[in-house]
């Protein structure tokens, strides 16, 4: 056996397309009173979850951005 190992490559970022995070066909993402969205303040009929209102591309773009955020910190508590 060598004393040597050879080193994985890091995992491949996944790439982002708006539509493939969130799945809201179910009919408790719906409610019948337009509320302002929880991250732009326009009217939405959706739901999130946690039944806040929110629309889904408004929702995605924060998830997207929330992951982007924890990577960035991952990464940098690597180089310390």
């Amino acid at each position: 056996m060598s004393g040597s190992r050879r080193r994985r490559a890091p995992p491949a970022e996944p790439e982002y397309r708006p539509g493939q995070l969130l799945d809201w066909r179910d009919s408790t993402h719906w409610s019948s009173n337009a509320k302002p969205c929880r991250y732009c303040d326009r009217p939405t009929h959706l739901r999130d979850s946690k039944r806040s209102p929110a629309h889904k591309v408004c929702a995605e773009a924060a998830l997207a951005q929330q992951a982007a955020d924890t990577a960035a910190a991952y990464h940098q508590e690597g180089t310390r």
